[in-house]
């Protein structure tokens, strides 16, 4: 089917996950679920909805997949709405475009349950399934003629998030044990929320904004996640953290918008982690609005944003036992993908 480009439609779209100052609880997360759910997930991808400590979440498993890879997705929504069926669609896409299973835990929301409940959930996720694939792993091994354990550092985490969920994403990296932060191979991030304090331009500043959010609509958001005096909280507001908590992070990859007011919050983003030493990836796609990837029907960037996310995943430092084993996988599959 052709797709009709239709930029209007897409910024309506999009605009569904901003928490704008006159709106409602309610009628924004039904707004979001209306625009965004789906029953039929692209590429035939499967969906199956699994526990992972205590937290209902979705796994979304691609026809070919590495059994040594996983991505946790932590969704947006400006803290207060969103879930695991309203980003379904954009998640399976991502699980397909870098064959790899995607974890979307459906973890608990503001105003109802503020700052740190949604951290505290990620948490449990995180360990879970940081340790069911341990197991898993081990299984393999020894299932191969091995004897002993995998290494544990042969778990391959990818922390992912966009929006209000950068922030989230962030603060559990922040809190992981190094443990558990040596298997986070990758944190990416679309349009991340980085700085919500009232010192920051982009809230202070009157009349600031771009197509699709606000310097009011962030402070709205913020507002109904934590009281006033926590939000410089490195856990709200990573920006606010020393240089020295993000040394030993992964590579981060922040794909946004060229036109979105958080561009410069991104770029200054960058400059601590490079103090910091950490490999940093900016992928800026001219002329994009706020979560331009959410909005494929109208938009062909959309699909081309997420394809290349997903070649950054797939094929990056790609060990020669992963790939023979996705080479495998596709050929039993009789599937043929461009490199």
């Amino acid at each position: 089917m052709e797709l009709k480009i239709d930029r209007k439609a897409a910024i309506k779209k999009v605009k569904s996950l901003v928490f704008y100052p006159k709106s409602e609880v309610d009628s924004f997360r039904a707004k979001i679920e209306k625009n965004f759910s789906t029953v039929f997930l692209p590429n035939r991808v499967e969906c199956m909805e699994h526990n992972y400590g205590g937290v209902k979440c979705d796994v979304l498993s691609p026809e070919v997949y590495s059994s040594r890879r996983i991505i946790i997705y932590v969704h947006g929504g400006s803290f207060v709405g969103g879930s695991r069926s309203s980003w379904r669609n954009f998640c399976a896409s991502l699980a397909n475009a870098s064959s790899c299973r995607v974890v979307v835990p459906e973890f608990r929301l503001a105003p109802s349950y503020p700052f740190p409940a949604g951290i505290e959930d990620l948490q449990s996720v995180f360990r879970m399934v940081y340790s069911e694939e341990t197991v898993a792993m081990q299984l393999e091994h020894s299932s191969q003629g091995f004897f002993g354990s995998a290494p544990s550092e042969s778990v391959q985490i990818i922390l992912a998030a966009d929006g209000s969920g950068a922030s989230l994403a962030i603060a559990l990296l922040l809190k992981l044990r190094d443990k558990y932060r040596q298997c986070v191979k990758d944190l990416i991030l679309f349009s991340p929320w980085l700085d919500l304090t009232s010192d920051n331009p982009i809230i202070s500043g009157r009349h600031v904004s771009d197509e699709v959010l606000s310097g009011d609509a962030l402070h709205r958001a913020v507002d109904m996640y934590t009281y006033a005096s926590n939000i410089s909280n490195p856990h709200v507001s990573p920006l606010k953290a020393d240089v020295e908590e993000f040394k030993g992070f992964p590579h981060v990859y922040i794909q946004m918008g060229g036109l979105e007011i958080l561009l410069r919050d991104a770029e200054r983003f960058k400059e601590v982690l490079t103090k910091a030493n950490v490999p940093v990836t900016m992928d800026v796609w001219p002329s994009m609005m706020y979560m331009f990837q959410m909005a494929d029907e109208f938009l062909p960037e959309s699909h081309l944003a997420v394809e290349r996310i997903g070649r950054f995943i797939s094929l990056r430092e790609e060990d020669e036992e992963t790939k023979a084993e996705r080479e495998e996988s596709m050929k039993k599959n009789d599937m043929v993908r461009d490199e």
